[in-house]
């Protein structure tokens, strides 16, 4: 039986072969201390945030990657053939205290990237994905919107969009 957990406002919607249950932050922390809206919405997102992290870790599990050297590669396949320095790697990566030099390090024993020094400052690393890197993603690819769409298979595209927006409204709030 597999368990997918979605948590949306303030409820946890728990997917089984058999039934739809929600819960809310309390109820899946056990908490008996009454916690404000403000507590709940940060509880929400990090309990949350783990549950998909989780999930897209097993997916990717098989590649032997990891999230943080998936991204890596996410933004090199986004420079369109164009290697890119470790610092425009970094500045794009989600998850903003990752180590680039060691991902890069790891992804070139897989075959995944190539790392040069730039000809015009020899300071400077450029990394480029190579064809097998592309093959891994183009792989990946329907499994990882498979499951994006999983997570999102209870709610609307207006209640998605609305999430967007207030997700982005409540981080824009914190810079």
């Amino acid at each position: 039986m597999t368990f997918v957990y979605t948590t949306i406002k303030r409820y946890t919607f728990v997917y089984t072969n058999y039934t739809l249950t929600t819960m809310t932050i309390e109820e899946v922390i056990k908490s008996t201390v009454k916690m404000d809206n403000a507590k709940k919405v940060i509880l929400n997102i990090m309990y949350t945030q783990n549950v998909i992290q989780d999930h897209f870790n097993e997916l990717i599990k098989p590649y032997d990657l990891s999230g943080e050297q998936y991204n890596v590669l996410r933004i090199l396949r986004g420079q369109k053939g164009n290697p890119a320095n470790m610092c425009v790697i970094q500045e794009r990566m989600l998850a903003k205290t990752s180590n680039t030099t060691r991902l890069v390090d790891k992804l070139l024993l897989k075959d995944f990237v190539t790392r040069n020094v730039c000809p015009g400052n020899r300071r400077k690393i450029e990394v480029l994905i190579t064809q097998k890197g592309l093959d891994v993603l183009k792989e990946l690819d329907p499994k990882v919107d498979e499951h994006e769409r999983a997570f999102a298979e209870n709610i609307s595209p207006e209640e998605l969009e609305l999430l967007n927006k207030l997700l982005e409204k409540y981080r824009t709030q914190q810079n």
